[in-house]
């Protein structure tokens, strides 16, 4: 119970920083977002947990607040707009990946006593970092394009909730399908990979499901630094 509280409490905080970026920035700061989300998710997926029985990854809890972010881009800003934080996300993983493994090759000194944490935390094997590169680029764009299409169907303002959800709900089991079949393709067994995929996504739906709230807060935000306003759709 313990566990499932703080998780709850970690989500909360991390949209609520998430709004506060957008009060305080408007699109530069929804922007800064996902690129900070996006690296603090891949060393938050490091760390295992226990939720509703499940095995997790705290990772789960702060990318939901990434498809908070590109769903209120296109929202207010439009789609062009959300798809370039999703390219943003995507370049910041690619040179944070880069960056630390030539960082870990450096040869440390005597006095170094950094290296060994280091090591745990950012010896990522290739195969589980393109997993988790391909299926954000993919699921992002998804979402992105999801959400366009689901607000043919439902335009009014009191939908955005159908936008929100729906859009996230697929992209995230798009994610959780490629990272898992990509990382872990050949290592366990097909029920296996399956029941890892299920788990997953079931964390990541719950965080899409208690960002509702906060799409529709930050809709009628009126940033106090609206320093990408006129940035094109």
């Amino acid at each position: 119970m313990q566990t499932l509280t703080l998780w709850l409490v970690l989500l909360v905080l991390q949209f609520t920083l998430c709004l506060i970026s957008y009060k305080l920035f408007g699109i530069t700061g929804l922007y800064v977002w996902v690129g900070a989300a996006v690296l603090i998710a891949n060393i938050q997926v490091l760390k295992n947990v226990e939720l509703l029985g499940l095995s997790a990854t705290l990772g789960n809890a702060i990318y939901g607040s990434i498809n908070l972010s590109t769903d209120l881009l296109n929202e207010k800003y439009g789609k062009n707009t959300s798809k370039r934080a999703v390219y943003l996300g995507f370049f910041s993983l690619v040179s944070f990946t880069l960056i630390m493994q030539v960082v870990l090759r450096v040869p440390p000194s005597l006095n170094d006593f950094a290296q060994a944490p280091m090591e745990t935390l950012f010896s990522f094997l290739p195969r589980l970092s393109a997993g988790s590169l391909i299926a954000f680029l993919i699921s992002q764009l998804s979402d992105v394009h999801l959400f366009e299409l689901i607000r043919k169907f439902f335009p009014s303002r009191g939908m955005l909730w159908i936008r929100n959800n729906g859009s996230t709900l697929i992209s995230q089991l798009i994610d959780s399908v490629i990272f898992v079949l990509i990382a872990f393709w050949g290592i366990y067994p097909a029920e296996v990979l399956w029941q890892i995929v299920l788990s997953t996504y079931l964390i990541k739906a719950l965080s899409a499901l208690i960002d509702t709230p906060f799409v529709y807060l930050m809709r009628s935000m009126n940033p106090i630094w609206e320093l990408g306003a006129k940035i094109a759709k």
